[in-house]
Order: structure tokens, then C-alpha cells, then sequence
């Protein structure tokens, strides 16, 4: 993540939210060939009625620190969660008390370490503010990241620039990738790669496994309803013969599954 938002980068942004409803235009003029150009311009103009709320990471799947925190866990949380900024609560974890750009303990000692010292201001907005209002504040302020607050003034999350930009071209992107690579990536006789995204259905089939949820379309929605909480990396499962790794995965859901058998 670079540290400041260039210019540029912001007025691409601006070029994109420019679009009007009239862009309608540009969606029937649009070539077959070019569906996710389409998609794209469909996403933007979908964002532009967005609120805050609706695309910020909740509070409870928040990565955060406490400012009582030492150097090592610290570390421990960088090395486990792989941010470059992080809020920090106060004891009570009701209120963030600034933020944590990692490189900024570039030198801190044990001994010597004071989390408060180095904590950069955090930038609060409200749940109801704008999409595109908020991409102009984070332009102005130069800032990647905003606390989230309800109407009564409560932390009720997080949101980032990267947030904003998957749900203009994520969903994209990951349509992508599977449709140029295969689902399940075979490593040896006993383990794959598995995309979360894969069918339940195409899942049973390739393992002549039975998962046994009618409640769930895709693999990710199945280690989802079983672990019972959205999983970090390496967080696992094992139903009868088969072993499920998180093996990918954001504040917002599991990306890639690695599957093993167990003898």
C-alpha cells in the first residue's frame, strides 16, 4: 500500500465517479468483447448512490491494536494480519486513539516503546456520509483509511481506499482469475488449491465427497457456516476424510481453501 495517494490515482478516481446516469450510453455502444469494461462502468455508477455503511469492514472483523500494547505484540499482529496501518483502541475499545502506520516503529526498542508516541490522528466520518464524498476527503487529507461512526457517535467499523476500489473492480478481477485458472490447482495426490467460490455441487463431484449443507451454494460459504465466524489464514476445518486450510482470505471473505486428504 503506497504511503500517500498520488494525484493522479485520485483524478482517475474523479474521472470515473464523473460519469453520469447518461453513460447508459456507453453501456448499449459497448462491444461484446469489451463486458468488463461494462461491468466496470455498471459498478461505478452503482457506487456513486453508496453510502459509507454499506461497504465499510465491521467492527468485529476489524485487525486493531490496543495502545497498552508492547513491541512484540505488535509485531505479532503486523506479522499475522500483513497491514501497513492499523487503528488502535483505548482499553475499553470504544475509542481509537490514532493510527499506526508500521513503518513508523522502523528503530523502536522493547524497553523503550510507547505505542502513544508514534500514533498518527484518525480520521472519523459517519456511516451515512458518501461514497464519492469520502474519496474527496481522502484526497484532501491525503489519508488511505477513516474510522466509522453511527448516529450516536459508537465506532461501528472501518473503511479504506482498497474497500472503495473492490467493489468497483473486484468482483472483476476475481471472475478473472478463475476463468484463467482452474478452480482446483492439484499439488500432489493428496492435496489441492480450491478456489471458495467453487460450486458445491463441482466440489462433490471432483472429490466424491458429500458436504452435506443444502444451506450453502460454494465451498467458501461451507467453511464459513462451520467454523461459525469469518476465518483468518490458516484457521481449518476437518469433515471425516478431508482436511480444509484457509489458505487466502480478507476482512471480507475466504478467497482460497487449500483441501487435503486424511488417511
Amino acid at each position: 500500500m503506497p504511503d500517500e495517494p498520488s494525484q493522479s490515482f485520485f483524478l482517475k478516481l474523479k474521472n470515473l465517479f464523473s460519469l453520469s446516469k447518461n453513460s447508459e450510453e456507453v453501456l448499449k455502444n459497448t462491444e461484446p468483447e469489451d463486458e468488463r469494461i461494462e461491468e466496470l462502468i455498471e459498478n461505478v455508477l452503482n457506487i456513486k448512490d453508496s453510502i459509507v455503511k454499506e461497504i465499510m469492514i465491521p467492527k468485529v472483523n476489524i485487525s486493531f491494536l490496543t495502545e497498552s500494547d508492547s513491541l512484540e505484540n505488535v509485531y505479532s499482529v503486523v506479522n499475522d494480519t500483513k497491514h501497513s496501518r492499523y487503528p488502535v483502541f483505548n482499553s475499553d475499545k470504544d475509542k481509537v486513539t490514532g493510527i499506526l502506520h508500521v513503518k513508523d516503529m522502523l528503530g523502536s526498542e522493547e524497553d523503550k516503546f510507547n505505542l502513544n508516541t508514534i500514533l498518527r490522528e484518525a480520521k472519523h466520518v459517519p456511516e451515512s456520509q458518501s461514497v464519492t464524498s469520502l474519496l474527496e476527503d481522502f484526497k484532501k487529507d491525503k489519508a488511505h483509511l477513516a474510522i466509522v461512526l453511527d448516529e450516536y457517535g459508537v465506532i461501528s467499523g472501518l473503511i479504506t481506499i482498497e474497500d472503495i476500489l473492490e467493489e468497483i473492480v473486484g468482483e472483476i478481477e476475481d471472475e478473472f482469475y478463475e476463468e484463467k485458472n482452474n478452480e482446483i490447482i492439484k499439488i500432489n495426490d493428496k492435496e489441492f488449491i480450491v478456489s471458495s467460490t467453487i460450486e458445491k455441487e463441482k466440489f462433490e463431484e471432483f472429490f466424491s465427497f458429500q458436504l452435506n449443507c443444502p444451506d450453502v451454494e460454494t465451498l467458501g460459504g461451507f467453511v464459513l457456516k462451520e467454523i461459525g465466524h469469518l476465518p483468518k489464514v490458516g484457521e481449518k476445518i476437518q469433515v471425516d476424510s478431508l482436511e480444509m486450510i484457509v489458505t487466502s482470505a480478507d476482512q471480507r471473505k475466504i478467497k482460497k481453501i487449500t483441501v487435503r486428504r486424511v488417511d
